[in-house]
């Protein structure tokens, strides 16, 4: 039964590859959003981190710029 708003994209074989998800529809969808954060922190997984006080250091010094 299709589900409207959301389309799987298969290959040649027939075998789905891809979804494609209306954001009009399911935008503000607080479990998509979910999903999102979640695959975009497993991006970032091994990647470049800093310890909260460089952090802090780094806003202080960025914010100061502006006011």
């Amino acid at each position: 039964m299709p589900i409207a708003g959301i389309k799987f994209e298969k290959n040649i074989r027939g075998v789905a590859t891809h979804v494609r998800i209306d954001l009009k529809r399911y935008g503000n969808n607080e479990q998509l959003e979910d999903f999102l954060d979640g695959m975009e922190a497993e991006n970032q997984r091994g990647g470049e981190t800093i310890t909260l006080d460089e952090l802090k250091k780094y806003m202080d010094k960025r914010l100061k710029k502006h006011v």
